[in-house]
């Protein structure tokens, strides 16, 4: 799986644009990928697919600003699991994404696509 591109608002992945928050494991895309805690912060119960993957890294796209919060209770939860946290702003969390991908990881992402 790989990130072609990212810009405010859009993503493209293998060839398929989404303009909704995604979440991308094993190989698949959830989107849209709506967050009863709100838009703007990452809780546990959101990301609970993720979560109980138990990827070996997980990169965490914070919004083109960082604007998007992550709960404490959700890097607990991460690490419960031997979970990597890398938390970035979008752009970064995309490049990181696809260089752990491309090295062949078992590599999660969680991506907030605005603010």
């Amino acid at each position: 799986m790989r990130i072609e591109s990212y810009s405010f608002g859009r993503i493209q992945i293998d060839g398929v644009g989404y303009d909704k928050d995604v979440i991308l494991l094993r190989g698949q895309v959830i989107s849209p990928w709506w967050r009863s805690a709100g838009g703007h912060l990452f809780a546990p119960g959101d990301l609970s697919v993720v979560i109980e993957a138990a990827p070996e890294v997980v990169c965490l796209g914070t919004g083109a600003f960082g604007r998007v919060k992550v709960e404490a209770a959700t890097l607990e939860a991460f690490a419960g699991n031997g979970t990597e946290v890398l938390q970035h702003r979008t752009p970064r969390a995309v490049e990181e994404f696809n260089r752990l991908s491309a090295a062949g990881g078992h590599v999660a992402a969680a991506l907030h696509l605005t603010c």
